[in-house]
This record gives structure tokens, C-alpha cells and sequence, in this order.
């Protein structure tokens, strides 16, 4: 376990193309399948970033409510950066979406080993996924590159630092839109 790393499931968005805030997906199931496979692949902490629907969330998580979570996905990023970085101990944070519920706790569990430098992603076939790990030493440049309803992925795009970490074997990682 990496008592040191925060997994942040990123579930605050109202979910317009998909009819519904996407924590509420199949009865709950997709938030417990988050909150899992970060647990069982070796995070220390998780935190649930909700907004557009708030619900209690399942052991060992703990909820992080993110008042403007209209003002897009960059909002909620920098919002899981900031409630990572008051807790000294914690050296980076996984980022994990609520829409990609086939992946579990090997996919996270891979890209935790493989992230030693604090900056890896999950791919499959070659397209950037979920998990992203992010060391504290990133943190307060990937806040200066959020902007609107985007993530990480501007920042991401410029680092060649990144290890992209293939997991394709363990799953699709496809997101679900609609």
C-alpha cells in the first residue's frame, strides 16, 4: 500500500450527456467499483469529489464536496490538489474517473509501481486513460494549467517526463458518455 498516495474519484459533473450525474450509474455500482480498485490497488486515501449529486460514499472513502463544480472539470481537479496538498504526507495523488467502471484495482496497482518518477498514466492501445498519478512536486504547475471543463490533460500533453503505462491486458478503460 502507498499510504502516501490520495486516489481521487472524480465524480462531481452533472453528467449531461449522459442524462445524470454519473455517480449515480447503475444504482451506486460505478462510484463502489471506483472506490474499490483504488483501495484494493494500494492507495492509502480516498477521496470522492462530488458535486452536482452528493451521496454518501462507501468505506474507505471520505467525501469532498466541490461547490462549483459547474465551473468544469478543472475545478474539480484543482480542488482534489488542494485537499491532497494539506496533508504533508501525501506525496501524490491518483486521479480516477467515475465513468470508466471496468477498470479495477490492477490497472491502479500497475500504474502505482510504475510511477516512481510522480508522473504515469494508464493507456490502452496507446490511448491515455485512467488512472493518472501526479507527485506533489507537479501539483502547483498542473494548477496553473487548469482552465474550464478540461483536467489534467493539457498539462499532461506537455511533459515528457510522463510514463505512459499499457494496460490494455487488464481492460478496455473506456469511458461511458451516454
Amino acid at each position: 500500500m502507498r499510504t502516501n498516495t490520495v486516489g481521487i474519484v472524480l465524480a462531481a459533473g452533472g453528467g449531461e450527456r449522459f442524462g445524470m450525474p454519473k455517480v449515480l450509474a447503475d444504482n451506486g455500482r460505478w462510484l463502489d467499483r471506483a472506490v474499490t480498485a483504488l483501495a484494493d490497488g494500494g492507495v492509502g486515501r480516498i477521496l470522492v469529489a462530488l458535486g452536482a449529486a452528493v451521496v454518501p460514499v462507501p468505506p474507505p472513502a471520505a467525501v469532498l464536496v466541490v461547490p462549483d463544480w459547474r465551473r468544469g472539470l478543472s475545478v474539480t481537479v484543482a480542488a482534489a490538489v488542494r485537499a491532497a496538498r494539506t496533508d504533508p504526507d501525501i506525496e501524490a495523488l491518483m486521479l480516477h474517473t467515475i465513468d470508466t467502471p471496468t477498470i479495477g484495482s490492477a490497472v491502479v496497482d500497475r500504474v502505482l509501481a510504475e510511477g516512481e518518477n510522480g508522473l504515469a498514466r494508464a493507456v490502452f492501445h496507446g490511448v491515455p486513460g485512467h488512472p493518472v498519478l501526479i507527485g506533489r512536486a507537479h501539483w502547483e504547475e498542473l494548477l496553473r494549467s487548469l482552465s474550464g471543463d478540461v483536467g489534467a490533460g493539457p498539462f499532461l500533453a506537455t511533459r515528457g517526463d510522463l510514463v505512459s503505462v499499457e494496460c490494455s491486458d487488464l481492460g478496455s478503460g473506456g469511458d461511458i458518455d451516454e
